[in-house]
């Protein structure tokens, strides 16, 4: 029996998943078309594992450090193989639940196992193990196909062998050490978490820092805290080959400039993304790729009207929450009235310990568009009872304004990711920075450092009114 589809979505990882459980509380027919497993990268490489890695590691340290809170204890005694299970087993509570695909057929979603490749405007065929096909008739098409890790070309990578997040968490017995390629978000907590599980790791970075998205004057700080609790971090390095050397990959190239040879158990490379566009028959349609992914307007559309694309694979933001964000309003462009563009500003956060939130301008970004209307508000996390209380002070609040309007708003503290989203709604309202001020904030926590940059605020313009004050 022929099923015309409202929906057809290729791909049933974050952006995916959310979009397929929009669309089907509109009474809508959907399906989706998975070639792998649901959850997609966030369940299986990414998120999931990466965090519950990070679990293992803060547990680690505060046993390490727990002297300094007056309570003795011994040097960890850290089981690689356990964690890697007790990672694995999150995963598969997850998919068990949340993201098991009988929950969404419960939906009315028909799950389609097989490889989707779009044959036309409006029709999606699909190639099961059995290489058996079927054409799935629809009115619109989304395409939420992620990324992949990005290879990068280095003399002898290839025949020496490398891990990269889609297999790490695959091992049964996980090596002992390792040389990281990269110095991104994903790069940096796995580095960090290595670390504080015994496993020596040197982060080798081309350019002159990590995290070049994010704010400088805090990645600076996070590099001082990461250094100090013994990361191996090594920046302007130009990597020339890679070789085997008895037990050892090693790695050759210059720090610096300096002639310089990393060596380790194994290679772990974070370089960032590639879009998964192969295979869809995107370009037989004449809908335009980049190396960033499919071209998509404001609307999520491609150049064909009847197909629209979301996530990592259309090269917009690379994270779980701006797909999941990205797949709804796609659905919502296609079938309600008016447009529904993706519009929205979108912070993040990289789970290193302390973390660092991000939400609009920097500062720098901040200064060329908006010149000398420009004000930084700051307060370091040493003024801030939680963080001295719990012993976190290594961080810092900053605001970035323009003409007293928050424009951007960066987190070096424990809480990062969950304080970020005050100052993104902040900033989505247009408000300034003297409006928190009016919001209380409870004491004693992180969040409270807002409350008193905020306060600063409105003291500064209280005291220009003071003429205005009865006496």
């Amino acid at each position: 029996m022929n099923i015309q589809y409202d929906l057809v979505i290729v791909g049933m990882g974050s952006g995916g998943i959310v979009a397929a459980e929009f669309a089907a509380t509109l009474g809508l027919t959907v399906a989706v078309v998975e070639r792998a497993r649901v959850g997609g990268d966030c369940l299986w490489t990414g998120c999931v594992p990466s965090k519950a890695l990070l679990a293992a590691a803060k547990v680690t340290h505060h046993v390490r450090i727990a002297a300094e809170f007056g309570i003795t204890t011994a040097e960890p005694a850290v089981d690689r193989v356990a964690v890697w299970e007790r990672i694995r087993r999150v995963q598969h509570e997850i998919a068990a639940t949340d993201d098991d695909p009988d929950r969404f057929r419960a939906m009315g979603i028909d799950v389609i196992l097989g490889h989707a490749r779009i044959t036309s405007p409006t029709n999606v065929e699909v190639e099961n193990d059995r290489h058996e096909t079927r054409t799935l008739a629809t009115r619109f098409v989304l395409v939420s196909t992620g990324s992949r890790p990005a290879r990068p070309t280095i003399a002898g990578l290839e025949d020496v062998g490398f891990v990269t997040s889609e297999n790490l968490f695959e091992a049964t017995d996980p090596p002992a050490s390792f040389v990281n390629i990269g110095g991104g978000p994903i790069a940096v907590e796995t580095v960090q978490a290595f670390t504080r599980l015994g496993m020596p790791t040197a982060l080798l970075q081309k350019g002159p820092r990590i995290l070049p998205r994010d704010e400088p004057a805090l990645v600076v700080r996070l590099i001082e805290s990461l250094r100090a609790e013994g990361v191996d971090l090594h920046f302007d390095v130009e990597i020339e080959r890679v070789a085997l050397e008895g037990t050892k990959k090693v790695v050759y190239g210059t720090e610096a400039g300096r002639p310089a040879r990393w060596e380790a158990d194994e290679l772990l490379v974070a370089v960032g993304r590639a879009p998964n566009v192969e295979g869809l028959g995107l370009e037989a349609l004449g809908i335009a790729t980049s190396a960033r992914g499919i071209a998509v307007d404001d609307r999520g559309r491609t150049n064909v009207s009847t197909i629209y694309a979301c996530g990592d694979v259309a090269g917009r933001f690379l994270f779980t929450h701006s797909a999941a964000y990205e797949g709804v309003r796609a659905v919502r462009d296609m079938f309600f009235p008016g447009k529904g563009k993706v519009t929205a500003m979108v912070p993040w956060c990289t789970f290193t310990d302390p973390e660092l939130a991000h939400a609009g301008m920097t500062e720098a970004e901040a200064r060329e568009r908006h010149g000398d209307s420009v004000e930084v508000w700051q307060q370091d996390l040493v003024h801030n009872d939680r963080a001295r209380a719990d012993g976190a002070t290594e961080g810092a609040i900053r605001i970035v304004t323009a003409k007293r309007k928050i424009v951007g708003a960066h987190i070096l503290a424990p809480a990062a990711g969950e304080m970020i989203h005050e100052f993104a709604l902040a900033i989505t309202q247009g408000m300034k920075v003297d409006a928190l001020a009016g919001f209380l904030h409870v004491y004693p926590t992180f969040g409270t450092g807002v409350g008193q940059l905020a306060g600063e605020s409105a003291f500064e313009r209280a005291d220009k009114l003071r003429w205005l004050v009865r006496k």
